[in-house]
């Protein structure tokens, strides 16, 4: 452990960043955002240079994993050089991975790239393989363009998980064949309940499906072994004995995972919120474009690292609720 490690004041080291590159996506999902969508002015957002600083203040102080996140991080003008610049940090062995969550949207033309740069696995959201129903969730006929992209990353030598929103009434009754065929192509599958974050245009208590219940029903027809597998999220992994494959359940509002919490987000904007269910940040822009920046930068982790709540509070209750907290998950990195 480094001597100024980032330890919160519950005594939980912080190894794992999430670091956004953009709140712009070129999808609108039903349970992310709003199908209009205002974006951020570009001179709010970070440069590849600023990134890259915060980026290694991190690793610096101990983060080992850095996954990039947007909004849709591919759709980033010039990604490929900021990862590129990061991959240095994994070829001097001071980072031990880097890896990022898209879409899919964009693999086709990025997939190999990214295998070159050192990214080993992605993780792509896919909440259904039904054409009219992805049409529906995304706001956009895209999906045939998402599993070219699967193809193009499984070409070129990249591990995937799948990420699947449970979403009740909409994709209940497929979880089972969509796990079945992600297994069946050598992916891994996490399952997470959707969360109360931004104004969207639908009540999130009409698409809230407790994964307790999902298991439930999973059991009735698979025998799921636990595992003691970790990748460094809030995922509880089993193991398919019928497939094969590997199965994750990410439960914030079901069963809380916050005391081993060993991650912090960065927005593309440069504020670190040290939970995702708190509106608390600290602002790190102010800090980069500031006189001493290295040293402001310091400060400001370490004030982040006081201010780390012991958990978060969501909650999907009462109809017609303010969510939990306001901003979306596009603006705060996924």
């Amino acid at each position: 452990m480094s001597d100024n490690a980032l330890t919160d004041s519950f005594g939980r080291q912080i190894t794992y960043l999430r670091l956004s590159v953009t709140d712009r996506c070129d999808l609108r999902c039903r349970y992310c955002m709003a199908e209009h969508m205002t974006f951020l002015p570009k001179r709010d957002v970070l440069s590849l240079e600023e990134l890259e600083s915060v980026a290694g203040a991190f690793i610096d102080r101990g983060v080992r994993k850095i996954r990039i996140t947007g909004g849709e991080p591919l759709v980033r003008r010039d990604i490929a050089t900021l990862l590129a610049r990061l991959s240095r940090r994994l070829k001097s062995g001071d980072l031990d991975e880097l890896t990022l969550t898209t879409n899919g949207t964009q693999l086709v033309h990025h997939a190999d790239v990214l295998r070159e740069l050192g990214v080993k696995r992605i993780n792509v959201s896919l909440d259904t393989l039904d054409d009219k129903k992805f049409e529906r969730l995304t706001r956009r006929n895209v999906l045939s363009k998402v599993l070219r992209g699967l193809d193009a990353a499984q070409s070129a030598g990249l591990k995937i998980k799948i990420n699947v929103v449970a979403l009740k009434g909409v994709n209940d009754q497929e979880l089972p064949s969509l796990i079945e065929w992600a297994h069946g192509r050598g992916m891994d599958v996490t399952l997470i309940e959707v969360m109360p974050l931004g104004e969207i245009d639908e009540d999130r208590t009409d698409q809230y499906l407790p994964l307790t219940a999902v298991r439930d029903a999973l059991e009735t027809q698979w025998t799921l072994t636990p595992m003691t597998m970790r990748t460094g999220g809030p995922s509880r992994y089993v193991r398919v004995e019928e497939t094969g494959g590997v199965l994750g359940f990410i439960t914030p509002l079901t069963q809380n995972f916050c005391e081993g919490c060993n991650r912090v987000r960065v927005t593309c904007t440069g504020r670190i919120y040290t939970c995702l269910g708190h509106d608390d940040f600290i602002d790190l822009r102010a800090a980069l474009r500031g006189p001493a920046p290295e040293a402001a930068l310091a400060t400001a982790l370490d004030r982040a690292m006081a201010t780390k709540p012991e958990r978060h509070g969501f909650q999907i209750k009462t109809p017609g609720a303010a969510p939990a907290v306001a901003r979306h998950m596009s603006v705060t990195g996924g």
